[in-house]
């Protein structure tokens, strides 16, 4: 299991993932699942990954060294794209290959095909977008409306960006509800953990402004969740408590 999430506000755009891959309450290792494809000044692309880590790894193979295009016989890197929307059709092709080599192979295993990814960036000339792509390589993409998409284990991280997140929240306050709603998960699900991965890119800047890795030591991500605890503590203190079933004075 993993959480990943890409929140895309007016001022650019947030995504971040955790590193925990769990075969087993014995056997758990770290892979990122947050990858980044730049040529600075010209495009910046990020792509979160959850599902079977060895289909998903393949597919980010497949991006990077080319995969051929069965229209054009051309081959294709996620880097010679010449669209945000052309790359996330390259990355849906991509997982459609690999699910049809292995997905039988490994049903027959009793083991799970499925594969989600989000995919974000921005090209020279060309607005800043923000897709989900489906195990049946269809994506969907984030509005103005709906600026935040999850995958992974993901309802324990959503109510926060629920209540907190819209197309107007600055950047900062986009990164830090981030890690908010990572904490609520990784609180709530032991299968979703540290290191954590984070990458910010500002809307028209063609460069990230931050890709940072949060480890179990990073004093501001323990402070953000002390704070975060004692401020949800503080909120149910001061709400008065529930009529129901009390006595009325006379």
């Amino acid at each position: 299991m993993t959480y990943c999430c890409g929140i895309l506000v007016r001022d650019g755009l947030v995504m971040i993932a955790d590193t925990r891959t769990n075969a087993g309450i014995d056997n758990i290792s770290t892979f990122r699942k947050l990858h980044i494809f730049q040529q600075p000044g010209n495009r910046v692309m990020m792509l979160s990954t959850a599902g079977n880590l060895s289909l998903t790894q393949t597919v980010v193979n497949y991006i990077t060294e080319g995969m051929e295009n069965p229209d054009t016989k051309e081959v294709e890197k996620l880097l010679d794209c010449h669209s945000m929307f052309s790359a996330a059709e390259l990355i849906g092709r991509a997982i459609r290959k690999v699910r049809s080599i292995n997905g039988e192979m490994l049903e027959q295993e009793n083991i799970s095909s499925s594969t989600t990814m989000l995919f974000g960036g921005q090209m020279k000339d060309r607005r800043l977008r923000l897709f989900m792509i489906y195990s049946a390589g269809n994506f969907i993409e984030a509005t103005s409306d709906t600026p935040f998409l999850q995958i992974g284990e993901l309802k324990y991280g959503k109510p926060v960006l629920d209540r907190a997140v819209n197309f107007e929240t600055n950047l900062d306050d986009a990164l830090k509800l981030s890690l908010i709603s990572m904490d609520s998960t990784m609180r709530s699900n032991l299968s979703v953990g540290l290191p954590i991965d984070i990458a910010v890119l500002k809307r028209g800047a063609l460069e990230l402004q931050l890709d940072h890795r949060i480890d179990n030591v990073d004093p501001y991500f323990h402070d953000l969740r002390d704070r975060w605890s004692s401020a949800l503590r503080q909120a149910h203190l001061n709400i008065p408590a529930p009529p129901y079933g009390q006595k009325k004075k006379k």
